[in-house]
């Protein structure tokens, strides 16, 4: 079916490949991802690949320069591609340093010592959260460990119930005319009833969703040390699995989307003064916030815009790397690519605006660097995903080869550069960079975000501000119809193109070369990204919210008095899985949780090896809950790939859809 391959130039690039792997397998042997000359030399060298590959690209792969569909299809290609790997490049620049602030958070903690603990409000916008998630917030805010502190709840949905709730938790509530300016409005409203009083020395931002742990400003606060300081931003974790992680049923063994942005991205930025603000679970010292007049309300990503402004005005914006946080990632998929396209619009608006890479304002050329680079990243990364699946049926419908080339060259340039890549990706990140998950990860949001790219280059002004919603009935399958139909297109067009190629071979396409084969191994991931793409838009239900890190050791009590030694596999706040022994179904019984103390429960249904129990808690112990599972401990969830564990619970979704 295919013409021979030159058996030396096969081996030469097999050998080229081996190196990269063998490489890749000593890099934890005799190199640290701490040491920046260690991550600047393996990047550096991902550097030298990717201009490589680009000038093989340019020189060796491209049709010839004319007014054909071969021309510009291959070139267009080409053109998406280079974007792509600029962006990459970029982001291999900052990824080259990292920094960790822990030990200077440590020597400074309490630096106030000589006088009064500083005073901080906690602002906690809210528009239309249901009452089990702002609850959660407020208890989690009410205990954190610290001395002089107020809780505002700050009411954009002007819900009379929510005000009768601060009343009850005693906390102070806000409301007020109108929603100007969204949540940068809420804010600034806030703001200015704090300035008719005695305004505090620095305010916390925390979204609805969002559970402090109670060390969250004692340790944000300690970098506030230095007077130039204005912002101190700490990571975003998640109690709950996100979307992907979810229907992949991948919660236990890969961590979510988010994870390499927040544990590896901003460390990297921070240790070239460019992280910035990403809203929630960041404190901001008062007299910053003051300098500038509040929180900018020309872009839908205020928090973005607020670092610009703050650094325009000579504060620094500086990343805690600790998870002092933990909230509700988006349970909807409509939800999640809603919210990454109002991420990707309102950094297209901040690009456009006066504290853009271009405008006339007092930003350093590395504040410049981190915009176009979030531009870079927004505009190539997920339209060059939609074109790496959409062009090669420019070859199965019309013949049109858009990348001519052998397969030797095709190992000895890309695969040699891509392997590179993942290796010292997944050393500097503990394994976060899985091809597939990540190729559908960008793939389920490239639509709706290389619209909002391009509008909010074209058009900034006059778009409104998404919520992306929270909590809900998240109890049935729900098959998100809108978001697979172009995915079902593209599955369906790509196999019938390979049936057509294979049906008319010895007519129409020998003129292909063994570059055929390239075009088939590209088919065929093609046809399996956008398998797993079309699974994760099958919603299964959630029956837990929040889920155990790991196992732990309970008792329950029977009525007679008998103790049964347990373990918890899944705890909510409403409901405990245990297993570890046969429970009656029969008959009332207490749960004893360290921290909580016995817990009223009830059977709800018996398992093979234990019983889900519904808990009957006081106030008190309802509260207690709340605080042992929000606010204290370490980072829940997954923070590292468990490779053997991924591959076997990607196994069973694959199978399970399979069988259905």
């Amino acid at each position: 079916m295919f013409p021979l391959l030159s058996l030396s130039e096969l081996g030469s690039s097999l050998v080229q490949l081996a190196l990269v792997l063998a490489a890749a397998m000593v890099f934890p042997l005799l190199l640290s991802s701490r040491n920046a000359w260690h991550r600047a030399l393996l990047f550096a060298v991902g550097g030298v690949l990717v201009v490589r590959y680009l000038w093989w690209r340019a020189t060796e792969t491209l049709a010839p320069f004319g007014l054909t569909l071969d021309c510009l299809a291959s070139w267009s290609f080409f053109a998406l591609e280079a974007g792509a790997a600029a962006s990459s490049v970029s982001a291999f620049l900052i990824l080259s340093r990292t920094s960790s602030r822990s030990a200077e958070a440590s020597r400074n903690t309490g630096w106030w010592a000589d006088g009064p603990a500083p005073k901080v409000a906690i602002l906690i916008a809210t528009y239309n959260e249901e009452r089990d998630v702002l609850e959660r917030t407020i208890v989690g805010a009410l205990a954190i460990d610290y001395p002089n502190f107020d809780i505002y709840l700050l009411d954009d949905g002007k819900r009379d119930w929510l005000r009768d709730l601060a009343d009850a938790r005693r906390v102070k509530y806000v409301r007020r005319a109108d929603n100007r300016g969204a949540k940068a409005g809420n804010m600034n409203n806030a703001l200015a009833e704090l300035a008719s009083g005695t305004p505090p020395d620095f305010i916390a931002v925390l979204d609805a969703d969002f559970v402090p742990h109670r060390n969250f400003l004692t340790r944000s606060l300690a970098l506030f040390h230095d007077d130039d300081v204005g912002l101190v931003q700490t990571p975003q974790h998640f109690f709950n699995a996100d979307p992907i992680q979810h229907n992949l049923g991948l919660s236990r063994s890969y961590p979510d989307e988010q994870r390499f942005f927040f544990d590896h991205m901003q460390p990297s930025r921070d240790a070239w003064g460019i992280a910035f603000c990403c809203g929630t679970s960041s404190v901001i010292r008062w007299k910053a916030i003051d300098a500038i007049g509040g929180f900018p309300t020309d872009s839908i990503t205020e928090d973005f815009m607020l670092t610009l402004a703050l650094q325009n005005a000579d504060w620094r914006t500086v990343y805690l790397g600790e998870p002092l946080t933990e909230g509700l990632a988006p349970e909807g998929l409509k939800e999640y690519v809603t919210q990454r396209a109002r991420w990707c619009l309102g950094l297209m608006q901040i690009a456009r605006s006066p504290l853009g890479p271009l405008g006339k304002n007092r930003l350093r050329l590395r504040d410049r660097w981190s915009v176009i680079d979030s531009v870079l990243y927004w505009t190539t990364s997920f339209s060059f995903r939609l074109a790496a699946l959409i062009y090669p049926l420019f070859y199965w419908f019309f013949n049109v080869t858009v990348v001519d080339a052998t397969v030797p060259d095709v190992i000895a340039y890309f695969g040699v550069y891509f392997v590179w890549i993942l290796a010292v990706l997944n050393f500097v990140s503990g394994g976060l960079v899985v091809p597939i998950v990540n190729d559908v990860s960008q793939l389920l949001g490239a639509i709706p975000i290389t619209r909002a790219a391009f509008v909010g280059l074209l058009q900034p002004k006059g778009h409104p501000f998404s919520v992306t919603a929270k909590g809900g009935d998240r109890s049935r399958i729900v098959v998100q119809w809108r978001l697979m139909a172009p995915f079902l297109a593209l599955l369906a067009a790509t196999f019938v193109g390979l049936l057509i190629g294979m049906v008319f071979d010895s007519f129409a396409y020998n003129d292909a070369g063994d570059g055929k084969i390239v075009i088939l191994f590209w088919t065929f991931y093609n046809l399996f990204v956008l398998s797993v793409a079309i699974i994760v838009c099958i919603e299964l239900p959630r029956r837990e919210r929040h889920f155990a890190d790991k196992p732990k050791k309970a008792a329950i009590i029977l009525d007679e008095g008998r103790e049964l030694q347990i373990w918890i596999a899944g705890l909510t706040q409403n409901s405990v899985r245990v297993r570890g022994a046969s429970i009656p179904d029969d008959k009332p019984v207490r749960i004893r949780i360290d921290g909580v103390g016995e817990i009223r429960a009830i059977v709800a249904w018996p398992t093979a090896d234990g019983a889900r129990l519904l808990l009957e808690p006081t106030m008190e112990q309802h509260d207690a809950l709340l605080r042992h599972f929000y606010s204290q401990g370490d980072a829940p969830g997954v923070t590292r790939t468990r490779y053997r564990g991924l591959l076997g619970d990607l196994g069973r979704r694959l199978s399970f859809s399979g069988g259905r």
